[in-house]
């Protein structure tokens, strides 16, 4: 590991709060390079708009700069942007933008990839299927199984489905989908987090958890037998639990990890808890990337009235995945 790992940095949606935020960036506050990536003019533009000053010079890999300071890698947008004005001719930017980040950390280039809030209807508009950040990374690592976790002070949870339909998340919950999700998610936790034997309890799908099956089967046909065969192969599991009570100071004390079935079992939560300092990482790829916990912020765009922390806490994961051996 070099002392000062490259990060790459994508600033996301042109038209939301993520070029904004490049320039509250301090590449002094963090033992990295910070290579942003995206289209310059844009960049400059969108600090002067919100009056922060922004400095940065060309990425050069084989020439860090003397001192701490943003560099910028350059990728023309498809159009000119607005603030809060979505184009679908700027979809393919943002895919590029993801694609030039994703392959650097495959390469090595990269110690790791940060990325900044996009827009998924808006990429859908222009005629790209797109489902999020988190399955298109995991096409371009090669169809890897990914698996999304959240995590603010306290509090980290993973999900069993991510951007999938309510009515659809039953039919998904099998134990054929579930053991790969929870070997990644100990897996990771051990690699990427330092935790000798992560206890992961895990939600069950149904209100208080089927209630020995009067609300549903699936924790007595599924859950449960699955929870109970990777125990027996050292994995520290518990569950499943009722969600409306695993989500309280006492039941959360001794869980490393949460495994909620949906992305509304869970994340609810997570951002009550830590909104604009929460953090999202992808887990089950070959590479490390950590993202903001909040969207695209239209109705702010250009009003420097956007917080920056979210941001900031994902640079600081990814740097503190990185030293744990990633």
């Amino acid at each position: 590991m070099t002392e000062r790992p490259v990060i790459a940095i994508t600033s996301g949606e042109p038209a939301g709060i993520g070029p904004e935020l490049m320039a509250r960036i301090d590449p002094a506050a963090f033992p990295a390079r910070l290579v942003v990536i995206g289209d310059g003019e844009l960049l400059h533009e969108r600090a002067r708009l919100t009056g922060h000053p922004l400095e940065m010079r060309d990425y050069e890999p084989q020439r860090p700069p003397p001192a701490p300071q943003l560099e910028l890698l350059h990728i023309p947008l498809g159009a000119a942007a607005e603030p809060g004005r979505l184009d679908a001719a700027n979809a393919g930017y943002v895919l590029n933008t993801l694609k030039r980040a994703c392959d650097g950390c495959l390469s090595g280039e990269f110690a790791a990839m940060v990325t900044a809030p996009i827009q998924k209807d808006i990429i859908n508009a222009s005629g790209l299927a797109f489902s999020g950040h988190t399955e298109f990374l995991a096409e371009r690592c090669g169809g890897q199984l990914p698996v999304m976790m959240l995590a603010t002070d306290g509090l980290r949870v993973a999900l069993a489905t991510t951007h999938l339909p309510l009515r659809s998340v039953p039919d998904a919950i099998t134990s054929e989908r579930l053991e790969p999700i929870l070997r990644i998610l100990d897996r990771d936790l051990r690699a990427r987090f330092g935790l000798d034997r992560p206890h992961i309890k895990v939600c069950g799908l149904n209100p208080h958890a089927g209630e020995n099956g009067y609300l549903g089967r699936e924790e007595i046909e599924i859950i449960s037998p699955l929870l109970e065969r990777l125990r027996g192969e050292g994995l520290n599991l518990s569950g499943p639990w009722p969600a409306d009570t695993l989500f309280t100071r006492d039941a959360l004390a001794d869980a490393d990890a949460v495994l909620a079935m949906y992305h509304d079992q869970g994340l609810p939560v997570l951002k009550h808890a830590g909104f604009n300092h929460a953090i999202n990482t992808t887990l089950g790829l070959p590479i490390i990337r950590t993202s903001v916990d909040h969207g695209t912020a239209l109705s702010l765009a250009g009003s420097g009235r956007a917080r920056p922390d979210s941001l900031f806490a994902a640079i600081d994961s990814a740097l503190q995945q990185y030293r744990h051996g990633g």
